[in-house]
């Protein structure tokens, strides 16, 4: 079992409390770790450590910073094995996917460190002739990240690598459920020689939490997570006017045309809705299939869910792994409950498996309607829901009648349909002939209630700076 310590100032601190949070495996349900809760004392000194050193961390030259990450994401690469076997034991992933997840955050931090000599601002002309004005991108200073459990090595170098390149510094609050990873990754930071106090990393409960964010020094904070977790961080930024970035929940429609090529949108939706057991932000949530087409989809998506198997990855990694916890699962089955009760048909899974872990099997339900909460609630497991329309105008209001607006799918064969649904699609990304992905050079950003600002490429980078402008007169 692992014993892991906070990460402050540029190493792991003895702890000042006796509160401890227990890890376990979804898979078993077996204790692994244990990691100190931090105190409000801890997390605030954490804090004031991270303002220190971007005091000199901010006036390093960009490309100096560059060098740094770089280092970092050598050591994320050389630790992969370590990290992902600490991500494998707490999250039920496989050692390969987890240590591809690590290498996978080696690339994006890499990514990062190219915007070293690209950290741009603007000359803009004035009124007067004798006269400049200059915009500077600068660094806000302590940037708080909010870590979920579902991909937690990714989604933490995802938000400090373009923290760190544009001079701001890191208190990390990982997801109670998967520390372990966040840990490993602190030894990378070690490993890479980087500066103390620029990366710090916690875990500790919502009350120390709430320390940490209201501190005078944090300027912005960044979350992934659910909307209810969006609106306590809304509540932490209005203490400081801190500047919140948040990337919350999702029900990612998918509209399938009459051309589409049915076998492979029936293959990439059961992928994507069982991958990590559909623990994605932008999984596929809901399915609206032409009538014409309808039963020959559902046929399909019926044979390839009851393909599926599913069970501890450590055994057989081409199994589909567990929900996070008890709590996800029984909250997943109430739902599909609730569907079946109010006239969706339940085509495949809908039960609890005996034994230990905390599995659920892969369920599709059919004849569901718009105004079902399985349809309008974010299930964040491996539930589907299939609807019919008559025409791409009837699709559009549909997958627009929505609380959420991260992704969307179109499978289509029609150019004209396409650029249509481009052009009205209320989502912050269209993926046209697959699921979604987060290329980290796009822009990784949601509509409506999923989210405030984003994450990835130029646009993500440039969350993690504020501006000054220099008037000029000569």
């Amino acid at each position: 079992m692992r014993i892991e310590r906070n990460f402050v100032d540029g190493h792991f601190i003895e702890p000042a409390g006796t509160a401890q949070i227990a890890v376990y495996d979804p898979a078993t349900e077996a204790l692994v770790g244990q990691v100190s809760a931090a105190t409000a004392q801890e997390a605030i000194a954490a804090v004031d450590a991270a303002a220190r050193a971007q005091k000199t961390w901010g006036k390093l030259t960009s490309i100096e910073r560059g060098e740094h990450l770089r280092a970092f994401a050598d050591a994320l690469e050389a630790r992969a094995v370590p990290i992902g076997e600490a991500l494998a034991a707490e999250s039920g992933k496989s050692l390969d996917d987890a240590s591809n997840e690590a290498r996978y955050a080696a690339q994006i931090t890499r990514y990062h460190a190219e915007w070293a000599r690209r950290v741009e601002g603007e000359i803009i002309p004035s009124d007067t002739p004798d006269e400049r004005l200059f915009l500077h991108r600068e660094a806000i200073g302590v940037v708080a990240c909010l870590i979920p459990f579902n991909y937690p090595v990714y989604t933490l170098l995802r938000k400090i690598a373009p923290a760190l390149i544009t001079g701001n510094t890191v208190v990390v609050r990982p997801s109670n459920n998967t520390p372990l990873s966040a840990f490993e990754i602190a030894r990378a930071a070690e490993q890479a020689g980087l500066p103390a106090g620029v990366l710090n990393i916690l875990t500790m409960d919502h009350a120390t939490a709430a320390s940490l964010c209201t501190h005078k020094a944090v300027g912005l904070i960044t979350l992934t997570g659910s909307v209810n977790a969006g609106r306590i961080v809304l509540d932490y930024c209005k203490e400081n006017i801190a500047k919140p970035s948040l990337e919350l929940g999702g029900k990612t429609p998918v509209i399938v045309e009459p051309d589409a090529d049915l076998e492979q949108a029936a293959s990439a939706i059961v992928g994507s809705k069982t991958t990590h057991c559909g623990q994605l932000c932008t999984a596929v949530e809901r399915v609206y299939v032409h009538e014409s087409v309808h039963d020959r989809l559902l046929a399909l998506l019926k044979e390839k869910f009851a393909a599926v198997r599913f069970g501890d990855r450590a055994q057989d990694p081409s199994r589909m792994g567990p929900l996070v916890n008890a709590a996800a699962r029984r909250n997943i089955h109430a739902m599909v409950e609730r569907a079946v009760a109010a006239g969706a048909v339940l085509e495949t899974g809908g039960f609890i498996p005996q034994g230990p872990g905390h599995f659920y099997p892969p369920t599709l339900l059919s004849h569901c309607r718009q105004d079902m909460e399985i349809v309008q609630e974010e299930t964040f497991g491996p539930v589907l829901a299939l609807l019919s329309y008559h025409d791409i105008d009837q699709a559009l209001d549909m997958a627009n009648d929505h609380q959420f607006g991260l992704s969307s799918v179109l499978y289509s064969e029609n150019y004209r349909t396409t650029m249509k649904v481009a052009a009205a699609i209320e989502a912050g990304e269209l993926y046209v002939n697959r699921t979604p992905a987060d290329p980290y050079q796009g822009f990784h950003a949601g509509w409506k209630r999923s989210g405030l600002g984003g994450d990835d490429g130029k646009h993500g980078m440039l969350e993690f700076t504020q501006t000054r402008l220099v008037v000029m007169k000569y």
